[in-house]
């Protein structure tokens, strides 16, 4: 036999609706009539199922089993402090795990309350994203000062966030003055927030310079090895030399600075004493290629062997600055490498779709 508890709107509240629930009384006979009731701050009573709170709610489960005062069968919980409708979808949903688009956006903050209140964790993670995805510059502070007391770190980061990328916007706002006011460790945690999120953007900023730098040293290795072991457009190796037919390399930017400070490198009578710039960085440059490369017997590299052999009686000038640079460089060549090799194997697995969908057609 099943029997069916629906009663639509209680009397004196009419856009409040009691919760609904469908039993038997095979599965569930402790269910078959309401023996507890809810009291809300406008006076409302509403009968709900002892089993379907102490199931739902810890909390819940503590007060109902709580020993009584005075023995009398009628049962009272009050939740007060919220709106009456908020508490009927608090109760609904602890009926069907289900609240509304309507109901989040009309009492989303209260749920969010009353999740942490009574600990119902399905419903915090529900009211954590339909507020999150409600945020607007008016009620952000609102909703962070609540995220925090309700301990919602998602929606505190979330709040955080918007709030320090529209923080000229926020702090006009109505929450931002009262916060100023009422909760000025908020306020400095909001700031701090914002201080760590510019020093991080700036430490990225300069962190991808500093890498960038990296692969551009890594990549006038590569080319002075090239110029040197088979010659580019204009300067290659005295057996070989360079033929007004060779076209430019893949990295030929790079190689053609390399190749005018080369011959500049050649020419230039300054450097003897020390007082040329350029040269000053190609010497620079040669020493970085003699520490990077593993082949120093065989290179074709001029002064590689010299300047290894240099190192290696002078451990003490190779300082600490200089090592981690060649660390650098060579950590650079290695993540450049395996995203060439990676780029490589995605073009051809391409290529192989592409032909296998062009022969899947008959034409």
């Amino acid at each position: 036999m099943e029997v069916c508890y629906n009663a639509n709107t209680i009397a004196g509240h009419p856009d409040v609706h009691s919760p609904v629930t469908t039993l038997t009384k095979e599965n569930a006979p402790a269910f078959y009539e309401p023996d507890v009731q809810i009291l809300t701050s406008g006076g409302l009573r509403i009968p709900v199922h002892a089993s379907i709170l102490v199931s739902a709610s810890p909390v819940l489960e503590n007060i109902i089993d709580r020993p009584r005062k005075h023995r009398s069968t009628e049962k009272v919980i009050p939740i007060l402090g919220v709106p009456c409708g908020a508490v009927s979808s608090f109760i609904g949903f602890l009926y069907t795990s289900r609240c509304t688009e309507e109901e989040m956006e009309k009492y989303g903050i209260h749920l969010l309350a009353l999740s942490h209140v009574y600990s119902v964790p399905q419903l915090k993670q529900r009211c954590t994203k339909g507020l999150g995805e409600r945020l607007t510059i008016d009620n952000v502070v609102d909703v962070l000062q609540l995220a925090r007391l309700c301990d919602a770190p998602d929606l505190y980061l979330r709040c955080m966030k918007l709030a320090a990328s529209r923080f000229k916007a926020v702090e006009k706002t109505e929450g931002w003055k009262f916060l100023q006011d009422h909760d000025p460790w908020l306020e400095l945690q909001i700031l701090q927030f914002m201080d760590e999120a510019e020093s991080r953007i700036k430490r990225t900023r300069r962190r991808r310079q500093e890498q960038g730098l990296y692969l551009q040293l890594s990549e006038a290795m590569e080319c002075l090895e090239h110029i040197c072991t088979e010659g580019c457009t204009s300067v290659g190796p005295y057996e070989v030399g360079p033929t007004k037919n060779r076209g430019p390399c893949s990295k030929f930017s790079t190689c053609q600075g390399l190749q005018l400070l080369i011959r500049h490198f050649a020419t230039c009578k300054k450097r003897v004493n020390g007082g040329c710039l350029r040269c000053k960085r190609m010497w620079q440059l040669l020493r970085l290629h003699s520490s990077v490369c593993e082949q120093s017997d065989s290179c074709r590299v001029p002064l590689c062997r010299q300047f290894k052999l240099k190192a290696q009686l002078e451990k003490k000038g190779d300082d600490g600055r200089w090592r981690l640079l060649v660390k650098k460089v060579v950590s650079a060549k290695t993540i450049s490498s395996l995203s060439q090799q990676k780029r490589k194997r995605m073009e051809e697995s391409r290529g192989t779709v592409g032909d296998y969908s062009i022969r899947s057609f008959k034409l």
